[in-house]
């Protein structure tokens, strides 16, 4: 075993028996290679990573290749899940030498942390233009041996272009309707409304975050351009193989392997888009009443629960996309996919036929080695839901993917949010139970008693890494969303403490947002991103969160930061809107208020559940909602009384309120 032995990520302890002699990432692996006057050689990747394991087989656990690295390198292992700060300074300076990027991230680099060299994945023998990976290693090694002036100025040339990058963070101002417009104009340009899917290129990511800006647009607007778009592409991810039309839950992305052909996915399934999409087709019903969103909806959430809850009450991180086929090979995608054969096994020859329509499975096979990955096609016919329980218990007794289970706070910040909002518009207790039960886990097991976040624990075990701006930003979503949903003021509170360090250690002058704390470990380049990726960036998450709060409590300097951050939003939704749809969502609760809904009553009173739950179903955006009896655990309370003894709702923006209504009817209208 190597010194990865001792780690607590899953990631990392898939390499702690290789013969590499890795170190974790720590100013020790530095100093040593220093000692030793060798090159670092920097890996990066995830536990549910397909192109890592293969890497690992071919290179990493070969005894011929683990002893030339061990002999001319420092070898350094990072989970990018436990330290995406390292990810994201080394993936910038991979994606402007190369043009491209992507996992596993392999990164050639000085004992000062000064890169020089750089790629992803390498093969074992030369391929396909690439050279291999002991070519890599000997010639980094030359270049280390033979040129080192070279190497050196490379690097500091590197260190110092990633250094004095600037980014442009809007300080013009907040976006307003022109920029909103152009951003809407730029999606849908890109939205193909035969296929349902967004952008050109053949792989197709989900894109939460964007349907979650044309939602709140078509609500504030009523543009039903933004609706049409936003159902569009829903359906065609929920019919298409990105969704796991047995067991709920989405796969990370999906890609057409030539021109016409079957969407395949990439099968890992990922906590942070289950949580964002299970809460995205939750508010595509509000507003629509869909039959699909609703069903989608519960069954992510029921996915979420059923095979990414951990023992301490938290989700787990991932599954991986591989398991054994049966055959005692480790295949991408065995567990899911179907063949006629397989289906009629369970259902018999025509139930086996009708369950081959309805997923649209061929004789051909639409995957690999004549299998099929279920897809719902529109004409595929009914199945009853017997079937699908057939199936699905019949898939069951396959060999199950792993399961990274280490907790990353942002990612269960996301799923609290999502849990209790799914529970609450579907009237299912036991969601926004477990909402809670994570949240708990967050505070008790992740939060320190000065409030910081510590990224991710495993096993009730916190881990060593610092939490990131996402982690505070998006835990404190989680946390309003479950007191809105609970009435428990503790939530709001706890979300408070989060935001105030994110005013203090994460805001720069300005209002720019740093993705690390002030105090944090210093790298090459201190990290800022606003765009999202595969979720919202930690930049629009804060502001968004940032904006909720303040309509919360009347915070000031909350509203102010909230806003400050937003700037940026001007400056790119109009240029790249599908890359920072979370600030365009949150813009739009800026220019609708947003609204502050203040039901007070007592809590045995019927009116008073009536009143709470019609503000839960309002789609105003970013609305916020607080319950309870006057001078409550809210503020928004503070002042509310009860209307002729009974229960009230009060609809204002910026604490400023319209006269109270004790209907439901009245409510809705005054929220529409």
């Amino acid at each position: 075993m190597n010194r990865l032995a001792g780690t607590t990520s899953p990631y990392l302890l898939q390499h702690a028996d290789n013969p590499v002699d890795w170190w974790p990432w720590g100013p020790e692996a530095f100093e040593e290679a220093k000692r030793r006057d060798v090159p670092v050689f920097l890996s990066v990747g995830y536990s549910a990573c397909h192109w890592c394991h293969v890497l690992a087989h071919e290179s990493f656990e070969d005894e011929v290749t683990a002893a030339y690295l061990n002999e001319h390198f420092v070898s350094v292992k990072v989970d990018r899940e436990e330290r995406p700060d390292v990810d994201a300074v080394y993936m910038e300076a991979v994606q402007a030498a190369t043009g491209q990027g992507g996992w596993p991230m392999s990164v050639f680099m000085t004992a000062d942390g000064e890169p020089f060299y750089f790629g992803t994945y390498f093969p074992p023998e030369p391929r396909h233009g690439m050279p291999s990976f002991r070519q890599v290693l000997e010639g980094v090694r030359s270049a280390w041996t033979d040129r080192r002036d070279e190497v050196g100025e490379v690097a500091g040339k590197i260190a110092r272009d990633l250094a004095a990058r600037e980014l442009d963070h809007g300080a013009g101002g907040l976006p307003g309707e022109e920029e909103l417009a152009q951003a809407l104009l730029g999606i849908t340009r890109e939205y193909d409304p035969a296929s349902g899917w967004l952008g050109s290129g053949d792989t197709k990511f989900p894109p939460g975050m964007v349907i979650e800006f044309l939602l709140r647009h078509h609500v504030r607007t009523g543009s039903e351009a933004a609706l049409e778009m936003a159902d569009g592409m829903c359906e065609a991810m929920a019919r298409s193989s990105l969704y796991d039309q047995l067991g709920g839950g989405f796969h990370r992305y999906v890609l057409r392997p030539r021109p016409g052909g079957t969407l395949v996915p990439h099968f890992e399934k990922m906590l942070y888009d289950n949580a964002l999409l299970c809460r995205v087709y939750a508010h595509l019903w509000r507003v629509t009443g869909s039959d699909l969103a609703r069903r989608v909806a519960l069954e992510t959430a029921d996915f979420m629960v059923r095979e990414l809850r951990t023992n301490e009450g938290g989700y787990a991180s991932a599954l991986d996309a591989d398991s054994d086929d049966g055959t005692g090979r480790h295949v991408e995608g065995a567990f899911y996919v179907w063949t006629p054969a397989q289906l009629a096994e369970v259902l018999g020859e025509e139930g086996g036929a009708a369950a081959a329509r309805h997923f649209g499975v061929t004789a051909q096979g639409t995957f690999e080695e004549g299998s099929s990955v279920l897809q719902l096609p529109l004409d595929g016919g009914e199945l009853s839901r017997e079937t699908y329980d057939r199936l699905l218990s019949a898939r069951a007794e396959r060999e199950r993917p792993g399961r990274d289970d280490k907790l990353v706070a942002a990612w269960n910040g996301l799923a609290v949010a999502a849990l209790a909002e799914v529970g609450a518009l579907f009237d299912r207790p036991d969601l926004v139970e477990r909402a809670t039960e994570a949240a708990d886990v967050l505070v008790r097991v992740h939060m320190d008693g000065h409030a910081r976040l510590f990224r991710t624990s495993r096993d009730g075990q916190v881990g060593r890494n610092s939490g990131v701006l996402e982690d505070y930003a998006d835990v404190a979503e989680g946390f309003l969303a479950l007191a809105g949903v609970t009435g428990e003021g503790v939530w709001l509170e706890f979300a408070g403490f989060l935001l105030d360090l994110v005013l203090d250690q994460f805001t720069g002058e300005g209002g720019v947002l740093y993705d690390t704390a002030h105090d944090a470990e210093q790298l090459i380049r201190r990290p800022q991103d606003p765009t999202d990726n595969a979720t919202p960036s930690g930049w629009t998450a804060a502001a968004q969160a940032l904006l909720s709060y303040a309509a919360h409590t009347g915070s000031a300097a909350h509203r102010e930061a909230a806003e400050a951050a937003l700037g940026v939003v001007r400056a790119l939704g109009p240029r790249a809107p599908r890359f920072i749809g979370w600030g365009l969502a949150a813009a739009e609760a800026v220019l609708d208020g947003p609204r502050e809904v203040a039901v007070v009553g007592a809590p045995t009173d019927p009116l008073t559940g009536a009143l709470h739950r019609t503000a839960l179903l309002s789609a105003a955006p970013g609305a916020v909602v607080a319950v309870g009896v006057p001078e409550g655990e809210f503020p928004l309370l503070a002042g509310r009384g009860l209307v002729g003894g009974g229960a009230a709702a009060y609809v204002c923006r910026h604490f400023t309120c319209e006269a109270p209504v004790t209907t439901p009817d009245a409510l809705a209208t005054a929220l529409s």
